[in-house]
This record gives C-alpha cells, structure tokens and sequence, in this order.
C-alpha cells in the first residue's frame, strides 16, 4: 500500500500571522512536522501543499516535496480540507504518482512523533478501516456523561440524555478528535468526498503529545509542556 504524507500549509492566518513560519521551541512550526514525517518509515512520500513561495521554499529546505502549488481559491481561512487532499491526490495521479491512501499532517500539531505516524498508517492498513484518525481521552470531570445544558426554561438538563450520572469508575472512555495524524483511504476521499467514511479507527495519542496551535496561548502552553517533558 502506497500512502502519501501530505502537509497543508497556507500562508494566511487569522490567530497568527504566517503561523505555520511561527518560531516553536527553536524552529519554525512546519519544520516540526516535516522533520518528523521524514523520520516516518510507512509513507512513501511526503508532500507540502501551499499556495504561498516562501513556505514552499522552506518545506524543500526541510526534505518535503513541493511539486504542484495549491490553487489560491484552496488557501482561503474558510477553506476546509477536504478540497486540498483532494487536490493532492489528483495532482499526484496526474505526474503519473498514484497512491493508495493519504496521511494527512498537520503543521498546526508538532508534538506528534514519527513512531504515531508509522503507527497510525499500520493501523490503518491492517484494520481495513475508512480511515484512522488520532485522538485524545477526555479527562472525566469533562466526559460527556457528566454534561449538563440549560433548557427554554432555565433548567438543567442532562446532555447525553441517559437519565443515569454513572460514578467516576464506571464512566466508559470517551475521546475527542486531536489532530495530529489522519489516514484515508483514496475512494474515500474521491468518490465519497469525505476524510472518515463510515469505518473510523482511532490512534490514541498520549496527553503529553497531543494538542495544536491556533493562538498565541496555544504556542506557549504547548512550548512549556516540552520543555516540562525534557
């Protein structure tokens, strides 16, 4: 199985200017992720998709391709992924590069490491899932079982609708989607026009590695969870 590592980088960015530029514990936010991704031993190869020259020119410095740029209509803030992977895809089929499936990393998200990479795409393939797709636990004074909205009335009403607050022991693992790392299968995203399909794996990622970047706050929070890691 020939699976392609993507990273989506645009130049724009509301939260942080030229975030994917930003300096990260070091380095440059991108060169995270495209030196990990080189690291990674199950992609078959690794390809930048920007619409802007310059984060083109540093991707290839870090060991990404960049053999097609990105249409500026995919660049926009309102832009969803889905259209850029599907972009990828044709683009690589076009130069006679076809591929089996595509793992999508995000810039947004460094901490990840080559060993989650190579782990999620084994998962993926001998799972025979739609796709894999990393996650994180939600911790239980957060879990969705214990969540309450307000009704019309003001009053509280139980979220998940069960009628039963089960103890701290006995609430079942609950995740929610981190970010780091998504695997799919090509008919997945060309003919159904979706990044999941219908049969969805997670990769747990630990506490200490999960997380991304959209703010200011973001970058701190994450740059003092490493330096409290080493």
């Amino acid at each position: 199985m020939r699976i392609l590592g993507l990273i989506p980088a645009r130049g724009g960015s509301k939260g942080i200017p030229r975030k994917n530029l930003a300096p990260f514990a070091g380095r440059p936010l991108l060169q995270w992720t495209c030196e990990t991704a080189r690291e990674a031993t199950r992609l078959d190869a690794l390809v930048l998709s920007t619409e802007d020259a310059e984060i083109a020119r540093c991707g290839l410095r870090w060991g990404a391709r960049v053999p097609f740029m990105r249409p500026a209509e995919l660049a926009r803030d309102d832009t969803p992924s889905l259209p850029v992977v599907q972009h990828a895809l044709e683009q690589m089929d076009e130069l006679g590069e076809p591929f089996d499936a595509v793992c999508l990393l995000q810039a947004t998200n460094p901490l990840r490491t080559a060993r989650d990479i190579d782990a999620a795409c084994t998962l993926f393939e001998r799972s025979g899932a739609d796709s894999v797709v990393s996650v994180a636990q939600i911790p239980s004074h957060f879990h969705p079982m214990w969540a309450y909205f307000r009704d019309d009335g003001g009053l509280l009403r139980q979220a998940a609708g069960s009628g039963v607050v089960p103890r701290r022991q006995e609430l079942p693992p609950a995740y929610f989607r981190e970010g780091s790392v998504y695997v799919t299968h090509r008919k997945v995203v060309l003919d159904l026009g979706s990044l999941y399909g219908e049969r969805v794996v997670p990769y747990v990622i630990p506490p200490e590695r999960c997380g991304g970047i959209d703010t200011p706050e973001d970058l701190r929070r994450l740059e003092e969870r490493l330096h409290a890691a080493v």
